[in-house]
């Protein structure tokens, strides 16, 4: 009689992480999407200055002022927010490697995809790389 698993197949595995990444790209194209609309609704008409092109505001450097600017309905900022949440969407995917290997109990890829995790977030948050 074959024994019980008590986590997840791994082509369950597979398949969340697929649909995972599939919304997380899709979602960040949409707000994107909605974004550029916006943006050219209010700043169609202006014609590009492509001899000075400007810094970033400050605002627009964090995730904390993305997502205000966001909720503010700044076209700049819902662009960021979907470019932030494309950038999120493959930690997102190792958050949930760490959980189904935690359920698998396979304690190796836990410890290495923690690490990968710990990596990324030093990227992501630290300005380097």
């Amino acid at each position: 009689m074959p024994r019980p698993t008590r986590g997840w197949t791994d082509e369950q595995v597979e398949q969340v992480v697929g649909n995972l990444l599939r919304a997380g790209v899709i979602t960040a194209a949409a707000v994107v999407l909605l974004g550029g609309i916006l943006y050219l609704v209010q700043n169609g008409t202006a014609a590009p200055d492509l001899h000075h092109l400007p810094e970033e505001p400050n605002d627009l450097r964090s995730p904390v002022g993305i997502v205000q600017d966001a909720f503010a309905r700044q076209s700049r900022g819902i662009i960021q927010l979907g470019l932030l949440l494309l950038v999120l969407t493959p930690v997102a995917r190792v958050v949930f490697s760490i959980y189904a290997f935690a359920r698998q109990q396979d304690w190796t890829y836990v410890v290495v995809t923690g690490m990968v995790l710990a990596v990324l977030l030093y990227s992501l948050f630290s300005g380097q790389g």
